[in-house]
């Protein structure tokens, strides 16, 4: 997967890398601000014990 995306990005190796990196921080973000939220209710880290009772 990382060849291609590599063999795809435009221009000299310094570019690719910028867009690479641009990318990666992109993912990241997205998932900080969607994919994490969305799925924070499913996670069995929200059934905690201590503290109630």
């Amino acid at each position: 997967m990382y060849g291609w995306l590599w063999r795809h990005l435009p221009g000299p190796t310094l570019v690719r890398l910028l867009i690479a990196a641009l990318l990666a921080a992109g993912v990241l973000v997205a998932c900080f601000l969607w994919v994490y939220p969305a799925i924070a209710p499913f996670m069995p880290f929200n059934e905690t014990t201590v503290g109630e009772g």
